[in-house]
């Protein structure tokens, strides 16, 4: 790490989401997983310290399939975060969603398949994940406006290309409302490295399967995220004012009496 920081709250921002915050320190981090998508920029919103890496690098370099979920995470717990909030664009799959909406989820279906899952590589550590999101978190993300709805499960497919109409289908059969590329392993790991993490889903577009017509196109979502990007820039701000002292999560205190067989940033 070249220049010395300090983050308490991080977010990582999605498709279209490439700054967050004014007056900025940037940082390079090294990690045991190689470079994370992009230096971190670390500065204060709401009193508070706050890292930003944008998960797909500063100018989408980096396609959904092939971020490095590792590094990214490691990298902000290297700084110190014990709070993690992750926006993201994600399809919608039922209709109690439209484009527009802002939705906190409180499940996720992992459908991914080539990415590393996990900072275990040895030993017996099986992390608890029925619940993947911090409810101290997510009550904060839900309480920063009227507008913003909590509950859902999002299913996370592999991409980078869009599903088949079958497969959204399928996917809105098994329960699931929401739909994106992005959110695993991301929260998992952040769970291993005992961060609280909860995610705020920008809903862009009905996915294949929800709607008749050409199907899911990649301009609809960037346009519909950049048209939102101001509302949610401030909605994160008063997030972030909102968050709870993390200490005595259980996201943090899964692993006690557990002998961890991955380093832990310090």
């Amino acid at each position: 790490m070249s220049t010395p920081a300090h983050a308490d709250v991080a977010v990582i921002g999605g498709t279209g989401f490439y700054s967050f915050l004014d007056d900025a320190d940037e940082v390079e981090v090294d990690t045991p997983y190689g470079a994370p998508s992009a230096p971190v920029s670390v500065g204060s919103v709401a009193g508070r310290r706050v890292a930003f890496l944008p998960r797909h690098g500063r100018s989408h370099e980096h396609p959904p399939h092939a971020i490095p979920y590792r590094a990214n995470l490691w990298a902000l717990r290297a700084l110190g975060v014990r709070q993690v909030i992750a926006p993201c664009a994600v399809g919608g799959l039922s209709d109690d969603v439209a484009p527009g909406d802002l939705v906190v989820p409180d499940q996720l279906v992992d459908r991914t398949w080539r990415r590393v899952p996990s900072y275990v590589e040895r030993g017996a550590v099986h992390l608890p994940f029925a619940d993947p999101y911090c409810p101290r978190v997510s009550q904060a993300l839900v309480g920063a406006a009227a507008d913003v709805r909590g509950g859902g499960a999002m299913v996370v497919i592999e991409g980078p290309r869009f599903s088949t109409r079958a497969e959204s289908r399928l996917h809105a059969a098994g329960g699931a409302t929401l739909i994106n590329m992005t959110g695993a392993p991301e929260a998992a790991l952040a769970r291993e490295l005992q961060m609280c993490y909860a995610t705020l889903a920008l809903v862009t577009d009905m996915d294949a399967g929800a709607e008749s017509g050409a199907g899911v196109g990649q301009e609809e979502i960037f346009a519909l995220f950049r048209a939102n990007l101001e509302r949610l820039t401030g909605l994160l701000a008063t997030a972030v004012a909102a968050l709870p002292d993390p200490a005595g999560c259980t996201c943090s205190t899964w692993a006690e009496g557990i002998e961890l067989t991955y380093e832990l940033p310090r």
